[in-house]
């Protein structure tokens, strides 16, 4: 076949969109939880052309049909491995082994959880790992930022834009940020630092009403009401498979030699599987666009 895409949120659907299109017939190998990110957020209202909001997951489930209609098949299951050393490329899932000339990775990447009680439960009621995203939903609320390096303090300072006050939590009595990002938090009215202390369980019954906070250095336990709780102890890119395949960063993320090409010929990538900036549904999808059609020029080329 010409095309495998590995992944089925954003960036992987919309390069479906594209490459259905231009007839390349692609096949998406989707997972068993297909969606990406926006499937953890209740309603999305910064995706173009949806003026009054969209569910996350019927935003994405709307663009999976839209892949379908042009032709794009799926295969619900997660891909367990690949070759990239011989031709053609090869992916193998957990019943099929399938051969491509081009193959896109758009396997995203995942937060980073607390794994305490009532977090998962309230996902998208109130705990968030995307202040850009969900920020706007908090506007003169107060809210929790959990985490002690530049991405909890980027995230604390975008949410005073719309709450009214912004505690980070931070296990340690010292940040992990950079001076500058620091110095920006501080200098913050709006944020307040709460030392040495963890979440233990995050409190609510339909939504966050409060946290459980442990100390780490008196083990003292305290309850702090919060209307939001954002975690943001950084993100674990979806690469196991391709490690020794082609080249990643020292944070595992795809490594972009031009454009959307990596280090393979005829392997592209898109999304937030190479991206640890900006993590966005829209950014995901116009990368998404770029390598469906990087990779058409590339099986022209040797046609």
């Amino acid at each position: 076949m010409k095309m495998v895409i590995l992944g089925a949120g954003p960036a992987g659907l919309t390069a479906a969109i594209y490459a259905a299109r231009a007839d390349l017939e692609p096949l998406v190998i989707a997972g068993r939880q297909p969606g990406g990110q926006l499937t953890l957020t209740s309603e999305v209202e910064n995706f173009p052309g949806f003026p009054d909001g969209i569910l996350g997951a019927e935003l994405m489930a709307n663009m999976r049909r839209q892949a379908e209609r042009f032709g794009t098949r799926f295969a619900d299951e997660e891909a367990t491995g690949v070759d990239f050393g011989v031709r053609p490329l090869q992916v193998c899932t957990e019943s099929e082994r399938y051969e491509a000339e081009t193959v896109i990775i758009a396997t995203g990447a995942s937060a980073r959880w607390l794994s305490v009680p009532g977090e998962r439960r309230l996902t998208g009621r109130g705990v968030s790992s995307c202040a850009t995203c969900d920020g706007f939903f908090f506007r003169n609320k107060e809210v929790v930022v959990v985490g002690g390096g530049d991405t909890a303090l980027e995230e604390a300072v975008f949410l005073t834009k719309f709450a009214r006050s912004v505690r980070v939590i931070h296990r340690r009595s010292e940040l992990r940020a950079s001076k500058i990002m620091q110095e920006r938090a501080r200098r913050n009215e709006k944020i307040h630092f709460i030392w040495d202390s963890v979440v233990e369980e995050v409190l609510g019954d339909q939504h966050v009403e409060g946290i459980r906070l442990r100390n780490v250095k008196t083990s003292k336990t305290v309850e702090v009401r919060t209307d939001g709780v954002f975690v943001a102890i950084g993100y674990v890119p979806n690469t196991r498979i391709f490690e020794g395949q082609i080249d990643l960063d020292e944070k595992g993320y795809v490594r972009v030699h031009d454009e959307t090409r990596t280090n393979v010929p005829g392997v592209f990538v898109a999304g937030d599987v190479e991206d640890h900036r900006y993590r966005q549904a829209i950014t995901a999808a116009g990368t998404g666009c770029k390598a469906a059609m990087d990779a058409e020029v590339y099986l022209e080329g040797v046609a």
